[in-house]
């Protein structure tokens, strides 16, 4: 979360509001606007005070509109109306909501056989606020059995924990580094290759490597990294070295839509050297914000010592969290969304949101402005840049440009190694319909012409102007 200063200026507002908020009395207590930076000296009226909070909003963007994110931005209104009735509900309490524990328990039974768990009774898993928790949890297990199995060596100057991953990690996994102090060790991008090379990975393992991370859905284009590859370049080592480096899959929005729509493809725990998983439910679990789930293939991937246990109704309920009390109407949304759609269900959303990615990517390359760089076949996410010819704008004026028609497209540069290379993506969800990319791309038809007429990019500094958002 970013960290906030407090005004510079005497937080001092003598300008009335609009009189018609007083419902009762049009001019009673509304003769000040109240301040905005420190608390008002007597309340107001619920009404007053929500219409106040409600127009400030209004100057928020429009999420639906936002193709910048991940995140759930339309469930139905019988979701909405369950997430209502369940947000007073905490969801550590599990003995004061037992019903609400159970919903939990059973959508980490329907991951683990989602997600081809060797005994999905065997597995085990917690609901989080999100994929960061989740992956923070899943870092933790690993540096855990690590220590574990170097008790004799660590700690010590010599036996630094390192962790492996693509330089295409979420910003998650950087945190956990710097919180647990663990080495995080990064395989560069090369080429057109933006994502972690299976041999490289293994390469920048040694025995001090607690796991490699791999992620199914790289959030800089939307392509998948080669799991099975990974876990094959690891086996080799094992093989060579004697050193046994576990995987753990980030597959924040690849785990929700790869079970439905890439059944073929091997990344989950078929593959042995695969020891947890985690995804976020408010990503293509199609959830709105503040669930995640962490899962592993057994509870010797998860030690001991890392779980709590609490009385629930008079019996033992273990628990694993960074967080403690948050509500438990995100959890129940995802069992709603569960035995709303099955398996059928979810394979007819996600397949639909892959084939509006895939069109309006095809789309985006017929305009002959922009080369692609995925295409929305693997996420239903893509990126794309300018082509090679294009020197009058850069990716960061289309995303200006498209702002103000209401569109947030990120534009951003790539990590080490590609930092010459700018692209703007767009992520389609669940909600992003036809008809709103029909409308996208007469936005963007509509643009070309005045982009084309300048006379050089109006983006001087680009780290400034960048709009990447995980």
């Amino acid at each position: 979360m970013p960290l906030h200063k407090g005004p510079e200026q005497p937080d001092e507002r003598p300008l009335s509001v609009n009189p018609f908020f007083g419902e009762a009395n049009p001019v009673g207590g509304m003769t000040e606007a109240p301040p905005k930076h420190r608390l008002p000296d007597s309340p107001m009226s619920p009404s007053s005070a929500y219409q106040l909070v409600h127009d400030e909003l209004m100057l928020d963007g429009n999420s639906r509109l936002n193709l910048a994110t991940f995140v759930t931005t339309w469930m139905e209104p019988q979701a909405g109306v369950l997430m209502a009735e369940c947000r007073d509900k905490n969801m550590i309490d599990k003995d004061e909501y037992p019903r609400t524990a159970e919903l939990e328990k059973r959508c980490v039974a329907m991951l683990a056989a989602l997600w081809n768990a060797p005994d999905p009774a065997a597995a085990v898993g917690c609901s989080t606020t999100g994929s960061s928790e989740a992956c923070m949890l899943a870092g933790m297990a690993l540096k855990r059995r690590w220590t574990q199995r170097n008790a004799d060596r660590y700690p010590s100057r010599d036996a630094r924990p390192n962790l492996v991953m693509g330089v295409n990690v979420q910003v998650c996994w950087e945190k956990f580094c710097n919180f647990w102090e663990v080495e995080a060790r990064q395989v560069p991008m090369e080429g057109d290759r933006y994502h972690l090379d299976p041999q490289a990975a293994a390469e920048l393992c040694d025995e001090n490597t607690i796991g490699v991370v791999g992620i199914l859905g790289s959030t800089f284009d939307g392509s998948y990294e080669p799991i099975a590859e990974l876990c094959a370049a690891l086996d080799a080592l094992q093989e060579r070295t004697g050193l046994d480096i576990p995987v753990h899959v980030d597959g924040a929005s690849g785990a929700m839509v790869a079970p439905f729509l890439d059944e073929d493809l091997v990344w989950d725990f078929r593959l042995p050297r695969v020891m947890s998983i985690n995804t976020s439910g408010h990503k293509y679990g199609l959830v709105y914000p503040g669930v995640g789930w962490a899962l592993w293939r057994d509870k010797e991937a998860l030690p001991e010592e890392l779980v709590f246990r609490v009385n629930y109704l008079g019996g033992d309920m273990p628990t694993f969290a960074l967080n403690f009390s948050r509500p438990g109407a995100q959890v129940v949304a995802q069992y709603y969304t569960f035995l709303r759609l099955g398996r059928d269900g979810f394979r007819a959303v996600q397949q639909t949101t892959r084939d509006v990615a895939r069109t309006l990517a095809d789309r985006i390359a017929a305009l002959g402005d922009f080369r692609l760089l995925t295409q929305g076949d693997e996420l239903p996410v893509f990126a794309f840049t300018t082509g090679p010819d294009v020197t009058a704008y850069d990716v960061f004026d289309v995303s200006r440009r498209l702002r103000e028609s209401g569109w947030l497209v990120p534009a951003y540069t790539f990590p080490p190694n590609r930092e010459d290379l700018s692209v703007l993506r767009v992520v389609c969800r669940n909600g992003f319909s036809v008809d709103l990319a029909d409308m996208f791309i007469e936005d963007l038809t509509r643009l070309l012409p005045e982009l084309r007429r300048q006379s050089h990019p109006l983006t001087r500094d680009k780290t400034a102007a960048t709009g990447f958002h995980h």
